[in-house]
């Protein structure tokens, strides 16, 4: 049977909600991201708005190379708190077309909507209540990609951003494929890209040409994988409780430092940043990352397992501060540190868990109190005495 599955990109998200948010913006190129300091910042550029596209400004763009690009332009700090809420509203819209809905990010999710029809109309028809239920509910727009796998959805809906809707019809997999360009194919990335021109490869048609024994000759499994997805196949189901799989902050010094005072306090904000975002969304870890770039940018990840499901910084920032000590060399200045928490459960799971996995009460009566207290009177209400006297040295928070 075919299936009809739907692929939701919400378009330039967090420059949206701010322009969204802030009418002043409206029309002018917004760079949400690390403070440019008139091109002398650090970090990077986290989203923008199609009006900073038009100047070369992009996603993951160092903001110093933003500035030069666009100077004129709006730069806002990114507050992923109100990204988080919008974005579960965005969720509980979809949510109301299908209970099939594996969210991948933030801001873009996959939809099977095959057993929906009856209620709600065929893919397009859907595609089209759901793009005008965010405009009407949330004043935002979305692009969507209609198809009959996850691939070719996800490749229809970034033709024709933002406020697009592209429906590919069963059977036409192919002929939607052929004239685009290698790039477009997942696991092609720019070293692949390459290497493939080297072989005279420019469109995905001229690949799905080549023999499925040629490409596996050429380049042993990613040729395979390239091939079968340059044909127009993707067998992969939509999964509801995949979701995101982890929620993260991290910081760029505005100076390398190799103060470890400062690391060890950074570390401490970013684990309450974290924690208290678990809270929010209803859910705990079972892991702890930390991400760690030194002066040269040589970057290097670590990861440790919890013995509990965690959502308090008392647990989380001890895990951090371990692997950050299996990092720090003596003498190195380090330009980045970030924490990420992954392997998220639902808050309320069954008796075993809520038994095995509760925090002390004294740790979840802190956090209620903190959570509380911010919600009334904005994040940065109370502050960690130990975190005080390093504000002034600090970098800026992506």
């Amino acid at each position: 049977m075919n299936r009809t599955i739907l692929h939701v990109d919400m378009d330039a998200f967090y420059a949206a909600v701010e322009q969204r948010d802030h009418p002043e913006f409206k029309g002018k190129p917004v760079i949400v991201g690390s403070d440019p300091k008139g091109g002398k910042g650090r970090g990077i550029v986290a989203t923008c708005s199609y009006e900073a596209r038009k100047f070369g400004v992009h996603s993951a763009q160092p903001i110093s190379q933003a500035w030069k690009l666009c100077p004129q332009g709006v730069y806002v700090r990114p507050d992923m708190e109100k990204y988080g809420r919008v974005s579960n509203q965005v969720m509980r819209i979809l949510l109301e077309f299908t209970d099939m809905l594996e969210q991948v990010s933030i801001d873009e999710a996959f939809l099977d909507v095959t057993g929906s029809a009856a209620l709600f109309g065929f893919g397009e028809e859907i595609a089209r209540k759901i793009k005008r239920r965010i405009l009407e509910e949330l004043k935002l727009t979305a692009s969507v990609g209609v198809a009959q796998n996850k691939f070719i959805a996800k490749v229809a809906s970034d033709l024709k951003k933002p406020d697009g809707l592209v429906v590919v019809e069963p059977g036409r997999e192919k002929e939607f494929l052929d004239p685009l360009p290698i790039g477009r194919l997942w696991g092609v990335g720019p070293k692949m890209e390459s290497q493939l021109k080297r072989m005279g490869l420019e469109s995905i048609g001229q690949l799905a040409n080549l023999s499925h024994s040629d490409m596996v000759a050429r380049l042993g499994k990613n040729g395979a994988h390239i091939w079968q997805l340059a044909q127009g196949f993707d067998d992969r189901p939509v999964l509801p409780e995949e979701g995101i799989k982890s929620i993260s902050h991290e910081i760029t010094f505005e100076q390398d430092t190799c103060d470890f005072a400062l690391l060890e306090a950074t570390l401490l904000e970013l684990s309450e940043k974290v924690a208290h975002r678990l809270r929010s969304q209803g859910v705990r870890a079972r892991s702890v990352t930390i991400k760690f770039r030194e002066a040269d940018f040589s970057t290097y990840t670590r990861r440790i397992s919890t013995p509990s499901s965690v959502n308090t910084t008392e647990a989380i920032y001890p895990l951090a501060r371990k692997l950050l000590r299996s990092l720090i060399r003596d003498g190195v200045p380090v330009r980045l540190i970030g924490v990420s928490a992954g392997n998220l459960e639902a808050e309320t799971g069954g008796r075993q868990m809520i038994l095995l996995d509760q925090p002390p009460q004294k740790d979840r009566k802190l956090a209620a109190a903190l959570d509380d207290i911010s919600q009334r009177f904005g994040d940065h209400a109370v502050i960690r005495a130990t975190l005080v006297p390093q504000k002034a040295n600090k970098g800026r928070l992506q």
